[in-house]
């Protein structure tokens, strides 16, 4: 999931946190970490700990937004960088 600011286009590159299926991974989320995010009636989870950048160029067209889940994002961040 591209998370980066809109704002900062003139970046080649884009921060992404991957999304897994809760089933797939056990269907355990650590709590505040890894939020349970659905979209397209699919429990996921949001893998905070694997937040990376990768080349604008190898992500596709966006598929949905998931801006509703902008509070659990944030948070999730925010656990992940400051422990709070």
């Amino acid at each position: 999931m591209d998370i980066q600011s809109s704002l900062l286009t003139d970046l080649a590159t884009r921060i992404v946190i991957p999304l897994g299926n809760r089933t797939a991974l056990g269907g355990n989320a650590m709590q505040g970490l890894t939020p349970e995010i659905t979209f397209n009636d699919q429990a996921l989870l949001l893998l905070t700990p694997q937040i990376s950048s990768v080349p604008e160029k190898h992500l596709r067209n966006a598929v949905g937004t998931l801006a509703h889940f902008k509070s659990q994002i944030v948070d999730a961040l925010d656990l992940a960088v400051t422990g709070i």
